[in-house]
């Protein structure tokens, strides 16, 4: 209703001080929006939403262990609208909270995530599986659903630790989503669902909704599609653009290329950054650059300090310090700041657990907030806190994965993401000796 206002508003002012000859043309646009100038019809873009009708630049939701916020929010009942069947979890967590361009802050949602077109990640996904977009998704835990050659069940080391989903337009312009939940999205669109299992949150046979889990979609140029395209073939994100269920290509060429190279062991030992016209930094981790993941995307960011959310679990990468010594690094790589890992975290009084583990207390989601300097950075990872700070086995666990970062300097949600990983932390590893050159 805003917006619709804000138009009127901007059509009286023009007709005000239009002559007939332009009143008529702009009368014509006004009924017909989706022409272009040149007559064609202008194909609108896939973007992300709050709910069906509600476009933002970008949203961010946490999704709660089963453990400390269980089953759904308010009265909401559990459905499977983009396929398989409810399962009889013992355990599961669809309640959530959420920030979006719109408003910073998180605040709760009262419905059963991805279930509803009035959910952040059920309307933005229901706009691409019920739409006629192209598409790509990936995600290394597929389990054989579609198939992937090379991997059973999932897929490990050295493709990247990545799921999400992008869609784009004729034009190009489209959005991406980030999600950390095996198994879902693994089909982008109606016309090719998956198989033998179901493609909705809740309705996947393997529980993906015990521990903690994070979302994140942005809206997106064509030029961002160019370069979300490149970071993602850089971090080896598991795909097969030969498969319909994954992948659906068109729009430019230079977008139409980029997708065939997808799905792809990618032989860069390069991190690459791209900011994004939102502002947003986007940074890739190749596979080949055997690094621990946070202490790289800290010195990407300046040696900003960080506290970080993760499936921390075996092998285990402690809290550092600044003066911790990395001996698994890199000469193209500066000194990292410290790196913070959050093992609790709180929301409306309750202890959340932020750690991997067996059990329905445990976090699945990849985020940070910065802890030093003037910046105020909210970061979403694909990739754990997992792997070793020291020779010999610098491939060990993510060090030797591929992943993606987005990285937005907010205050209103840095200081949200802040307060909701605030708590326990783990300690710190000793010093580890230096590599030998």
């Amino acid at each position: 209703m805003v917006i619709v206002t804000q138009m009127l508003r901007k059509v009286r002012r023009i007709v005000n001080h239009a002559t007939p000859l332009a009143f008529a043309l702009l009368l014509l646009v006004f009924i017909n929006p989706g022409c272009s100038r040149n007559g064609a019809v202008a194909p609108s873009a896939p973007t992300p939403l709050l709910a069906a009708g509600h476009p933002v630049d970008w949203w961010f939701v946490f999704k709660f262990n089963a453990a400390n916020f269980p089953g759904c929010g308010g009265t909401a009942t559990r459905a499977c609208p983009f396929g398989g069947e409810i399962q009889r979890y013992a355990e599961f967590g669809q309640q959530f909270i959420y920030a979006s361009s719109e408003n910073e802050s998180l605040v709760v949602g009262a419905d059963c995530l991805g279930d509803t077109i009035t959910d952040p990640v059920g309307a933005t996904f229901d706009q691409v599986y019920n739409g006629a977009f192209n598409y790509v998704v990936w995600n290394d835990q597929f389990y054989n659903d579609p198939h992937i050659d090379g991997c059973t069940t999932s897929c490990g080391s050295p493709w990247g630790h990545s799921k999400g989903m992008l869609a784009w337009n004729a034009n190009g312009d489209g959005l991406v989503m980030q999600v950390s939940t095996p198994s879902w999205p693994a089909a982008g669109n109606r016309s090719s669902p998956r198989k033998t299992d179901g493609n909705s949150l809740g309705c996947v046979k393997d529980n993906n909704l015990l521990v903690s889990q994070h979302f994140f979609a942005l809206r997106l140029t064509k030029d961002d599609v160019v370069m979300v395209l490149a970071a993602l073939g850089n971090a080896s994100v598991v795909t097969d653009p030969a498969k319909p269920q994954l992948v659906h290509n068109g729009g430019p060429e230079d977008i139409r290329r980029l997708v065939a190279t997808l799905g792809r062991q990618s032989a860069s030992r390069t991190y690459t950054v791209a900011r994004l016209s939102s502002d947003v930094e986007l940074i890739s981790k190749p596979s080949a650059l055997h690094v621990p993941p946070w202490q790289m995307v800290s010195t990407v960011l300046g040696s900003t300090s960080l506290r970080t959310a993760t499936w921390w679990a075996a092998p285990e990468i402690y809290s550092t310090t600044a003066a911790t010594t990395v001996g698994c690094w890199d000469a193209s790589l500066g000194k990292p700041g410290a790196v913070e890992i959050a093992t609790t975290g709180q929301w409306e009084g309750r202890t959340l657990g932020l750690t991997g583990g067996d059990g329905a207390d445990f976090n699945h989601a990849k985020i940070a907030v910065s802890i030093s300097g003037t910046d105020l950075y909210s970061v979403f990872g694909d990739m754990n806190q997992q792997g070793t700070l020291s020779p010999p086995k610098c491939d060990s666990s993510q060090n030797g994965r591929g992943g993606l970062f987005y990285v937005l300097k907010n205050q209103k949600l840095h200081d949200a993401i802040a307060q909701l990983i605030a708590g326990a932390s783990a300690p710190t590893q000793a010093a580890v000796i230096q590599a030998q050159p």
